[in-house]
């Protein structure tokens, strides 16, 4: 009893020992503390559901049909059920493993050679519970739980990650939907007007007051007006198409929309620290990864000193079932092993250099990952600044060229100017409209991207 005290002692003195390997420090990011495209102050927390601020129901549910039924999402969360599992075998390993094992052995010896006081036939029982338990001498059973622990973590960020983004495909294709039809609104509406003047042609024509030259180019422009119609209405089923496959629903049919009542959500508060980019799932999957890669430094470093392991037994051997329990049968071992690498050409050093490598390459894609994400917010605060000025312009292009076309039309029928002049007019007159809610598309899709290049979106200020 006295060597199996000295052994647990021992024992406990090993699993004490330090840990192998760098410690784990988050690098500096490197990028600036404010944006560049904010004013300095201070802003409001994320809103995870950032696609609520658009008021859209429609957007909502399709949202979250995406969200319960992607493909995608599905397989992710599958890996990070099985990253859940790896930990905890990996965890396990830092406990004993106790083994109960059982035998009854029947034999018979020759009578020939056996001893007169010895039976031929003997029976002999065992029973005893075993253990095996490599003790942490050098820190890498939990070197690897600290891997194994942050490549978890990184599992759940990139289902994360992918849901920011699936979301943001989701919100797109919407917005890009609902602009489509706005479009073939115009579209058609414009193929109307060129009809009516059509009409006005011919019946000057009739009248002797135009020339079959006006009504060859209004014929032209009439036939024009329905090509674009016809490809809007082809983008619009194409745009629908996309949305179905997002979500989940290949049967998806969407009643026309309007783009209009899309509000656009509340300006980001001014001075957007760039700490928010810590929320970002992808950044933090990034920074999980490499922990996971630092950690395992020390589970290399580690193999290159002896494995320590210490192996017991206690149970009873008896040639009877009814004396296995008693006190005479009782049987235990207790002993110390270890392992020790003297020439393995260089193999074990390799690793180690492998799992350097391999750390070098984690800290360069996680300060990639924050360089990109901080270019991201700053695109996307530039386009929607520029974009709300560009909207007042072209708003005011619109209202412009409605004017001009009727007074173009009012003097064609008076007989003051040509009818090159009225198409000169309309085509502006659409092309400016289609301008106008492209726009004001490109700003909806600037603040999705905004909100995914932060990882969620912004209450609005009061």
């Amino acid at each position: 009893m006295k060597s199996l005290k000295r052994s647990l002692v021992l024992a406990a003195l090993l699993s004490g020992c330090s840990v192998l390997g760098p410690d784990y420090h988050r690098p500096t990011s490197g990028v600036p503390a404010q944006y560049t495209e904010a004013a300095d102050k201070q802003t409001a927390a994320l809103n995870r559901e950032w696609w609520k601020l658009f008021r859209d129901p429609t957007l909502d549910d399709l949202v979250a049909q995406a969200l319960a039924g992607n493909a995608d999402l599905s397989l992710a969360a599958a890996r990070v059920e099985e990253a859940d599992a790896v930990l905890r075998q990996t965890g396990a390993v830092l406990f004993p493993e106790v083994d109960l094992g059982a035998s009854d052995v029947h034999s018979r010896s020759s009578t020939t050679v056996a001893l007169p006081a010895s039976p031929a036939v003997q029976q002999k029982l065992h029973l005893g519970l075993g253990t095996s338990f490599e003790l942490d001498f050098w820190g890498k059973l939990r070197r690897a739980s600290e891997s194994a622990r942050a490549s978890a973590l990184a599992s759940r960020y990139g289902r994360d990650t992918l849901a920011l983004t699936l979301a943001a495909l989701v919100t797109q294709s919407y917005v890009g939907l609902r602009s489509l039809d706005a479009q073939v609104k115009v579209a058609k509406a414009t193929l109307e007007s060129r009809a009516s003047a059509l009409s006005i042609v011919q019946v000057r024509l009739a009248s002797g007051l135009s020339s079959e030259l006006d009504l060859r180019q209004a014929e032209g422009a009439q036939a024009a007006a329905a090509a674009q119609w016809v490809d809007l209405v082809q983008q619009r089923a194409l745009a629908e198409h996309q949305l179905a496959l997002l979500v989940g629903r290949m049967d998806l049919k969407l009643a026309a929309g309007e783009l209009e009542p899309l509000p656009l959500p509340p300006r980001p508060p001014a001075g957007l620290p760039s700490t928010l980019l810590e929320a970002r799932p992808d950044i933090r999957q990034a920074e999980a990864q490499l922990v996971a890669a630092n950690a395992r430094i020390g589970v290399s470093r580690a193999a290159l000193f002896p494995s320590i392991s210490l192996t017991g037994l206690l149970g009873g051997e008896s040639a009877q079932l009814a004396g296995l329990l008693n006190s005479p049968s009782r049987i235990w071992s207790l002993g110390l092993g270890l392992n020790l690498p003297l020439f393995d050409a260089g193999r074990l050093d390799a690793q180690v250099d492998q799992a350097t490598a391999l750390q070098k390459q984690a800290l360069a894609a996680y300060q990639k990952a924050i360089q990109s994400a901080f270019k991201e917010v700053n695109d996307a605060l530039i386009v929607l600044r520029q974009g709300a000025e560009k909207d007042t312009q072209l708003d005011a292009q619109v209202t412009a060229a409605a004017r001009v076309q009727k007074l173009a039309q009012a003097r064609y029928q008076a007989g003051y100017s040509p009818y090159l002049e009225v198409l000169d007019s309309q085509r502006t007159l659409n092309d400016a409209t289609l301008s106008l809610l492209r726009n004001r598309q490109a700003r909806l899709a600037a603040t999705v991207d905004l909100f995914r290049a932060l990882g969620g979106g912004w209450q609005e200020e009061r």
